[in-house]
């Protein structure tokens, strides 16, 4: 019996292991297979490629940050090149891109971003791009269409060779043919994410119709003077608001930048520094790629959103410029008055008229076909539900804005990429109208120039505060603030121009702009720093861009002390009060104080308006920090808020956000407030599209997290969302030597590459907390790396 037992037993062991094997092979013929599966599309980037559209053979040296530099014998192989280079690295972003903009999701994914397409068919960005290409020049045209070449011949490749990303094949689909408006439309995407106000009217409305006006009134950061007609008009004639919007489809309210430019008189050099840093969300990969392209016709650097040709910011051999947002007020709402027989006619100067019905039914992958249609009146389309088939029409908001109108943006890029003075660059700036930008401007003559350059419109009534009535010609845009009356500066005698998406006119400016400035905290930083050095190097500006302290709590925090400290009369909180008093005002990551006050101002802003307004309402009031300080000033300086009064006034509202606020980080770090840290909650994020589909696919995709500084009010952007993600900050950043423009530093985070085994994937994460920059040459003997011939047929 023994022996048979150790025979049975051996054989067992005999057969445990024969499974292991196979098991062992399986999991390494899977690994292998999955190996070459994902490495069988990484872009060739050394060698020969033939590439049957080039008139001459075009080389392309990536260097080791994986920057290409493209050098072609003309423009026309240039263009193309750069296209078939942004496939290779970027070829399904870009195509996810175009779908997003487009409202073509769907077709894709399935069910899951049908609300997401009908949002964006119903902003009417493709239809725009379509309207826009009739404005360009034929040389514009000729540019996108060899772009559009270069994008399509690397397609053709791809598809012929079966080495499209594995992106493609997890989602079981194949790009289709690029096409200049696909170009056209990717541009329109980003007056869309940086021209958006649309909102706050909207809600303002809201406001308007559910609380008394004077409650109303001090939601506004300047309540509309002598405009009771359109205060009357939002009261008399409600809009359904509440429940009709996808609020997480809003594009980031803190889109904004830095920039600034310094002479050549405060600078150690005795040449202009420029440095740009543009604040948008931060994802896998970047939404900047970084490129080099030289041609006889030019030798420019910098960056472009993938998906477009051309630099739209950096420099040449000559100039250097940069950007931030100006945020103008470019989307207005009209309140139209529908027929009440015929839902798609709307009143206007007391007729009937016939708005335009679009067809934009919506494919849907594994589904079936959503009908969807878009109603266009004279102003713009309409925003809210149509759904009159069941009830009675009512009041409907449209939106009027500038970049559904035909614009040139493309052709001003192409100007700037080739522009040697700043008269050159100026008149280049007449085509870019949308979104409107601050640009910064220097040059090796030693010019230093600003211009807050858009298409800005000018009101027949109003300042475009709130929606206005739809039905009468009394009403509406009659033009833009003339081009040459835009705000302008050359050469200032401070030595400096900066700016932080702050307010950049003063109160003798004829023209209205906004209201809706950003809270100033950086721009008075940025300016603090540059008015005290007058030898300013490239590495103090570097240090600037990572610079964190937080003016914010400069302005706020003595007088928060004091509310706390005078509601506090047990002593609980006395730890927490030390921690804040004792603290620099640095959003450090190992600090634990900017934990508690970027919460607290957080639960300060819940605790005076969540409750009062449903979820969605909270979500669509853009500018709570903008309001909650324009409270919290008035209450400070001893003047009545009724919505701090409703709370027992200023200290019992902030006592009641700082005892929450307490609450919550007790709860999430434990009770020993010596040991929290900023950095604990407030992570870098840059997340991929596939990472949301499962954890598992987030593990592989997705850069990992990591403690950072900064906070949205610093230089050293970083936007984090409730969760502590940080999700938005510097996707650029930027710094020139003017009298040197052989080269300029970057960080473009996370990575060059859109593909996962690529080296330059997320090679820059951590360049982008420690403040690490790349330096990118563009003389071909300065460039190192590995070369790719792309050889004409």
């Amino acid at each position: 019996m023994r022996g048979g037992y150790r025979v049975r037993k051996f054989r067992w062991k005999k057969w445990l292991l024969i499974i292991a094997g196979i098991l062992a092979v399986v999991a390494i013929a899977a690994f292998i297979g999955f190996t070459w599966f994902m490495n069988k599309s990484k872009p060739v980037i050394d060698g020969e490629l033939t590439v049957n559209i080039l008139e001459q053979d075009v080389t392309v040296t990536r260097d080791d940050k994986g920057v290409p530099h493209i050098f072609a014998e003309t423009d026309a192989d240039l263009y193309r090149a750069q296209g078939y280079v942004q496939a290779q690295d970027r070829l399904f972003q870009m195509d996810l891109a175009r779908r997003q903009a487009s409202g073509r999701l769907s077709e894709i994914i399935g069910e899951a971003t049908i609300n997401s397409d009908k949002h964006f068919r119903t902003f009417s960005l493709q239809e725009a791009a379509e309207k826009s290409l009739a404005a360009y020049d034929a040389e514009s045209k000729q540019v996108l269409e060899w772009y559009a070449e270069g994008v399509n011949a690397f397609i053709a490749q791809a598809k012929e060779n079966n080495t499209l990303s594995y992106e493609f094949t997890l989602l079981g689909y194949e790009p289709e043919e690029w096409t200049v408006i696909d170009s056209l439309t990717i541009g329109k995407y980003m007056a869309y994410d940086l021209g958006g106000n649309w909102n706050i009217l909207a809600f303002r409305h809201w406001a308007l119709q559910n609380f008394e006006e004077e409650k109303a009134k001090e939601l506004f950061i300047e309540y509309p003077e002598n405009a009771s007609l359109i205060i009357e008009a939002n009261i008399n004639n409600p809009v359904a608001v509440a429940g009709q919007f996808n609020v997480e489809l809003l594009p980031n309210e803190f889109n904004g930048s830095n920039n600034w430019v310094v002479s050549g008189d405060k600078t150690k050099s005795g040449k202009p520094i420029l440095a740009d840093d543009p604040h948008l969300g931060l994802s896998t990969p970047s939404i900047w790629y970084q490129m080099h392209l030289q041609s006889p016709q030019q030798n420019v650097s910098g960056v472009i959103f993938a998906g477009i040709p051309g630099i739209i910011l950096g420099h040449n051999e000559d100039i250097a410029w940069g950007v931030t947002n100006v945020g103008p007020d470019v989307q207005d709402l009209y309140i139209e008055i529908p027929n009440p027989d015929n839902p798609t006619q709307f009143r206007y100067d007391g007729q009937w008229e016939q708005a335009e019905v679009r067809d934009e039914s919506i494919k849907v992958k594994d589904g079936e076909t959503v009908d969807f249609e878009v109603v266009v009146t004279r102003h713009g389309p309409i925003m809210t539900d149509l759904a009159f088939k069941e009830t009675e029409p009512t009041a409907q908001f449209s939106m009027q804005w500038t970049a559904l109108q035909p614009t040139a943006e493309l052709r001003a890029v192409l100007g700037f990429n080739k522009a040697k003075s700043w008269n050159d660059f100026e008149r280049a700036l007449e085509d870019f109208k949308a979104p409107a930008q601050n640009f910064v401007f220097a040059s090796q003559d030693g010019t230093i120039a600003y211009k807050a350059n858009g298409q800005i419109p000018i009101r027949k009534q109003g300042d475009g505060q709130l929606p206005v009535p739809g039905d009468s010609s009394d009403y509406g845009w009659e033009g833009f603030i003339p081009w040459d009356e835009l705000p302008t500066v050359v050469n200032p005698e401070e030595g400096f121009i900066a700016t932080a998406n702050n307010k950049v006119i003063g109160e003798e400016y004829p023209y209205h702009i906004t209201n809706f400035w950003a809270q100033p905290y950086r721009f008075e930083r940025i300016k603090e720093v540059l008015e005290t050095n007058n030898a300013l190097t490239v590495e103090d500006m570097m240090n600037l861009q990572m610079d964190q302290h937080n003016l914010y709590a400069r302005e706020f925090l003595p007088n928060l002390l004091t509310s706390i400290k005078a509601q506090d009369q047990d002593g609980k909180y006395t730890e927490m009060i030390a921690l804040l008093e004792n603290w620099d005002m640095v959003d450090a990551k190992e600090a634990g104080a900017p934990l508690v006050f970027h919460t607290l101002m957080i639960k300060l802003q819940e605790v005076l308006f969540q409750d009062q307004m449903p979820r969605d309402m909270y979500y669509l009031m853009k500018g709570k920090f903008n309001i909650t300080d324009q409270l919290l000033r008035t209450a400070y300086a001893g003047k009545k808020s009724i919505w701090l009064e409703e709370q027992g006034g200023v200290d019992a509202a902030v006592y009641k956000a700082f005892k929450l606020t307490i609450t919550q980080l007790e709860e999430q770090f434990g009770k020993n407030a010596s040991k929290w840290q900023w950095g604990d909650f407030h992570q870098l994020t840059f997340n991929h599209t596939l990472g949301s589909a499962s954890p598992i696919l987030a593990a592989y995709f997705d850069a990992k997290k990591v403690a950072i500084g900064g906070s949205k009010v610093t230089v050293q952007a970083a936007d984090n969302d409730l969760a502590g993600n940080v999700d938005h900050g510097a996707s650029w950043r930027f710094v020139v030597d003017v009298g040197d423009l052989s080269s300029a530093h970057h960080i473009v985070g996370p990575g060059q590459s859109g593909h996962v085994k690529s080296a330059w994937y997320q090679d820059q994460v951590l360049d982008w907390v420690e403040g690490n920059y790349h330096e990118t040459f563009v003389r071909k003997e300065d460039i190192k790396g590995k070369t790719v011939q792309l050889k004409a047929q």
